[in-house]
């Protein structure tokens, strides 16, 4: 069970900036759960709440909650806001949390129908036993046929129900497949604009995930956490090529934060 800073604290430290991604590597370049959960809470192991409704965590990705099957004050969350939706010009929508149960957000198709809104739906749980790998490529699928959409000026609304644990996951499993990122890095990149926390065993996947992109040689900036970061990581010259030019504006703020590590750590 992750612990997480009652509002007063967490408000207290809202200007502060997000954990810094500067924990330790394990030998051979493995990622563990223990790493990412220090990517994603303080120095406590305390972890945050969302403080917005939606953000945007990468280019033309935003990551947010939605009401679910209870009753809600009405326009509060953006997921069943199709005039919201339409003036973000949000042109597609990932529900992770299909259903009709509490913890789920019962959309389909036709509750987007004439909104000009393209849906996909996934049913997954939030939970450490659900299997949301088998997910991974499909959710990478959508959210790249959203971006190419209208000659690459797509936006895709990725939600669960808190917008916290099943969607990030998602998002995150996506710049690993498409942006070649290292686990760590593409945790760090969606922190970076929204506070997450997926459940270990969705954390445990993305391990899973790191280890075999790894092993396949389709991680740009996986060599780049063994031993530290070398020089050569420092700059740009390692990211994948595919990533959107007004992204890399703050991937070396998110360096820097990598690089900000005892010395000696690595030895």
């Amino acid at each position: 069970m992750k612990k997480h800073l009652s509002p007063t604290k967490q408000a207290q430290q809202q200007q502060k900036q997000p954990p810094p991604a500067d924990v330790p590597v394990a030998p051979g370049g493995e990622v563990t759960v223990q790493q990412l959960n220090e990517l994603l809470s303080n120095g406590s192991g305390c972890y945050s709440l969302p403080t917005q409704h939606f953000n945007e965590v990468f280019p033309r990705i935003y990551i947010g909650n939605a009401p679910g099957n209870v009753p809600q004050q009405p326009g509060r969350f953006v997921a069943q806001n199709a005039m919201r939706l339409q003036k973000l010009g949000v042109t597609h929508v990932l529900n992770l949390a299909e259903g009709t149960s509490f913890m789920h957000v019962n959309t389909s198709v036709e509750f987007y129908t004439g909104t000009g809104i393209t849906y996909h739906g996934i049913k997954a749980n939030d939970t450490v036993q659900f299997n949301i790998s088998a997910f991974f490529e499909e959710g990478a699928d959508f959210i790249d046929k959203a971006l190419t959409h209208n000659n690459g000026k797509g936006k895709v609304y990725v939600h669960c129900r808190e917008g916290y644990s099943r969607s990030p996951t998602m998002v995150v499993a996506y710049l690993m497949l498409r942006h070649r990122m290292d686990a760590r890095l593409a945790v760090a990149t969606v922190r970076q604009k929204r506070e997450i926390g997926p459940n270990d065993g969705f954390l445990r996947q993305l391990c899973q995930l790191n280890e075999k992109l790894a092993k396949e040689g389709k991680l740009n900036g996986e060599s780049c956490f063994r031993g530290g970061l070398p020089s050569k990581c420092r700059g740009l010259s390692w990211m994948s090529t595919s990533i959107p030019p007004e992204f890399r504006l703050f991937v070396p703020h998110i360096i820097i934060l990598l690089n900000k590590r005892p010395r000696g750590m690595f030895a």
